[in-house]
């Protein structure tokens, strides 16, 4: 499978380089950019100024990128902000508007513990829709659809983005959309209000919850992990997403929960062929060499898979291994590289990584590590500092990979 698949590796001069990460990474019909600091590229320092200045400049940096690969701002499909102070979101607002001419992207606003480079106070990345495709995929025009409905909650961003075959839905807060506040009550309530939302967009484009081929929980409190898992239960009764665990350090509206997702889009968007969506197929798949959990190891729809969060767990014992942060990403990335292997897959089939560390300047010891696990340009990648994960772990790892091979239906 994996010689077939010629993923599509970019940097430009006009946006910062890093020596572990390439700027944007193509296959199929969509670009996935790297996380963008607030970095002169010219002087490789963080931009003097506030939080809406740093914002610019990570938006700044996005387009240069986005435009050295022959597309325009509003080929953008999702934006993730990741801020220091959720209370910064309202100046962001004012520069992250006028970078867009249509419909605005999908988004994603949470506060981290710590960012790459302590001066930063914002950073941005990004996915890009991308018609011209990647071989052995033919290009298509770009016509991305982008929906609301009034039965959920909206803000500024488009409820649902798609393009090509899959859609994605800005991360839901649990927020009631008669009263537009958050609902009463604890995670519990507040994880079935943000799914419920989740429901109801999907149901406003004919699909449903089993067509989420990824989910990503933001918590204010880790702790909270178990008893989200068991909501999620209720709202996946059989099949289950591939899954990320993300520590906030805040929520916007003082959120508990925050919840983002993924799904697979039978139906296409022009000029991609109409599919029946009750015929989808979405491959789910699990492996005796990765650590088990609540939710698939991994889920292939058309080209793409998407592979849950890994901690640094030993596959045989399901118990965090012994050893500092280095060990714990080499397990991590151990993890992740039996999944993919087990799905007939590479690791340089990688084109996006995330990556959590509850010390931020633990990224060094991890890029020791992390650079041996590929032979050819290293994928897109996004790195946050968060107060805690799951099981006390120091790092956590999710990972896209190109699925050149597809799943029924395909254009």
């Amino acid at each position: 499978m994996s010689d077939d698949i010629i993923k599509f590796s970019r940097n430009t001069e006009n946006a910062p380089k890093s020596s572990v990460s390439t700027q944007t990474v193509a296959f199929s019909h969509y670009n996935n950019i790297s996380a963008q600091l607030p970095i002169d590229p010219k002087t490789g320092e963080i931009v003097v100024g506030s939080v809406k200045d740093q914002a610019k400049q990570c938006l700044e940096n996005i387009k240069a990128i986005v435009e050295s690969i022959d597309h325009v701002m509003d080929d953008v499909v999702k934006l993730n902000i990741f801020v220091k102070n959720i209370s910064d979101i309202e100046a962001i607002d004012e520069v992250y508007t006028t970078f867009f001419q249509s419909a605005l992207p999908t988004r994603t606003c949470v506060a981290v513990a710590a960012l790459p480079m302590s001066d930063a106070l914002v950073q941005i990345d990004a996915l890009i829709s991308n018609g011209e495709g990647t071989t052995p995929q033919a290009p298509c025009d770009l016509i991305k659809v982008s929906r609301n409905t009034e039965n959920a909650p909206k803000g500024l961003y488009s409820q649902t983005v798609a393009f090509s075959h899959y859609n994605n839905l800005a991360s839901q807060l649990p927020v009631d959309p008669k009263t537009g506040e958050v609902v009463d009550g604890g995670v519990k309530e507040q994880t079935e209000q943000c799914l419920n939302n989740i429901k109801t967009i999907l149901e406003s484009i004919d699909h449903v919850m089993g067509d989420i081929v990824k989910t990503t929980i933001f918590l204010k409190d880790i702790s909270d992990a178990e008893v989200v898992n068991e909501v999620c239960a209720k709202f996946f009764p059989s099949y289950v997403p591939a899954r990320t665990v993300v520590s906030a350090a805040a929520l916007p509206m003082g959120a508990l929960v925050q919840i983002d997702t993924a799904v697979s889009h039978g139906d296409g968007t022009p000029p991609q062929l109409p599919e029946d969506t009750r015929l989808l197929v979405i491959e789910a798949s699990n492996t005796e060499n990765a650590p088990k959990a609540p939710y698939s190891h991994t889920v292939a729809f058309s080209h793409y898979n998407h592979v849950s969060g890994q901690l640094p767990l030993d596959p045989k014992t399901n118990e965090l291994v012994a050893g500092d942060v280095k060990a714990q990403a080499e397990q991590c990335l151990n993890n992740i590289k039996a999944i993919i292997e087990s799905v007939d897959h590479v690791m340089d089939d990688t084109v996006k990584i995330n990556i959590q560390l509850t010390n931020i300047d633990d990224i060094d010891a991890v890029n020791e590590v992390y650079t041996t696990f590929f032979k050819g340009d290293l994928p897109a990648r996004t790195v946050v500092g968060v107060s805690a994960i799951p099981m006390g772990a120091l790092v956590q790892i999710d990972a896209v990979v190109s699925n050149c091979e597809g799943t029924p239906p395909q254009a």
